[in-house]
């Protein structure tokens, strides 16, 4: 049983980060139920495979039916928190905006996903991942020297400034529910969360040791010591030889140890160095260089791909991946001590416990017949 064990919540179903922040809840343990429409059930063509929706039951249902939108208000009365990803204004023009359902449920923890927020000029604007971290000034600072930002896929804004934002604020709201007894809402925006994601530097900026032009910067590739590199294999290994005694093993395990080379924060030869070192790895395969770094303290590590990394001795030891319903995927993280998270359930095809789950919450077997006749279910 994870740490979140009894913890009920509601998911509107959506795209992105809500689903992530939904699955890193139910991966802790919570009663997740998922709310799908209700037209997209009965589409599926076997298992599902979104492995973002696992750990949580679905439900289909009709939030244009007023027996759908009431259906969902009952949910509301037994949840601790209820999580949507719908543009600013959507929930309350279905009937299930944070008024009603606080007034139904007033410790209700009612959590808001939007890429600019629930106000603002920006706010009704449509955007994906790579416009939020855009404004949020992230994307900006990623890429190497001369060349245009690179979008580091939709980590930064969806999953890191998105999801885990929007998975924090819903437990540090519930945090302090136990201590107020109230509800509240949390405004979870992808701006928001990517800027706060660039606090370090910001703080580097201010003190000189940042400076605006991509790829010349301590973490940005600027670096001779911090970079990717090919090796004569065609694959790739990082670096991160930051600190003084790391960066001493990195050239003597390299081979640079007994050349005068220039101060290490030189940043005007950083460049020349960059050249000397790439040419060093281009020198070895991939593994030759795995048998010479790995595990030292040069801060070193083969740049694996997506299916490798599960087959690496160390991912394999700490189980990092796991595999549920026949995929390999990431495993719950972070790990407790004393409880344990772990994936609840495979990925549900929409409305796929429909009548389980919503007996569970406390319908009766005459209401589920009722709504289902209805179409308020499905």
């Amino acid at each position: 049983m994870g740490p979140l064990s009894g913890l009920k919540i509601l998911e509107i179903a959506g795209i992105g980060p809500g689903p992530f922040a939904a699955m890193m809840l139910a991966d802790m343990g919570a009663d997740v139920l998922r709310l799908d429409r209700a037209q997209s059930v009965g589409r599926a063509n076997g298992p599902s495979r979104e492995i973002m929706n696992r750990g949580r039951r679905s439900v289909g249902v009709d939030l244009k039916n007023p027996q759908g939108v009431e259906t969902v208000l009952r949910l509301v009365e037994k949840a601790d928190a209820l999580l949507e990803g719908f543009r600013p204004g959507v929930m309350e023009r279905l009937g299930l905006g944070p008024e009603i359902c606080l007034r139904r449920n007033p410790g209700l923890v009612f959590g808001r996903m939007t890429g600019f927020g629930q106000e603002g000029p920006m706010a009704h604007a449509a955007g994906h991942d790579i416009n939020y971290i855009a404004l949020a000034g992230s994307l900006d600072a990623i890429g190497r020297k001369g060349e245009r930002p690179l979008a580091p896929l939709n980590l930064v804004g969806d999953f890191g400034g998105g999801g885990m934002l929007l998975a924090f604020g819903v437990l540090c709201a519930l945090m302090e529910r136990g201590h107020s007894g109230k509800g509240q809402v949390v405004d979870a925006a992808m701006v928001d969360g990517a800027a706060v994601l660039m606090t370090m530097m910001h703080g580097m900026q201010a003190v000189g040791f940042w400076q605006e032009e991509r790829g010349t910067n301590l973490l940005d590739s600027g670096a001779h010591f911090y970079d990717v590199y090919e090796t004569s294999d065609g694959k790739h290994v990082s670096i991160g030889s930051i600190e003084p005694q790391f960066y001493a093993q990195l050239l003597e395990l390299s081979g640079l140890g007994e050349q005068e080379l220039p101060a290490q924060m030189d940043r005007s030869q950083w460049p020349a160095l960059k050249l000397k070192i790439m040419e060093i790895f281009k020198s070895k395969t991939r593994e030759q260089w795995c048998e010479i770094m790995e595990g030292t303290d040069v801060c070193f590590a083969p740049v694996l791909s997506m299916s490798e990394a599960p087959l690496h001795p160390h991912n394999k030891h700490r189980g990092t991946f796991v595999e549920n319903a026949g995929i390999t995927q990431p495993g719950p993280a972070p790990r407790f001590s004393r409880t344990p998270a772990e994936i609840q359930r495979p990925p549900a095809n929409p409305g796929e416990q429909t009548d389980e789950a919503l007996a569970d919450w406390g319908f009766s077997d005459d209401e589920l017949a009722r709504l289902r006749d209805s179409k308020a279910i499905a």
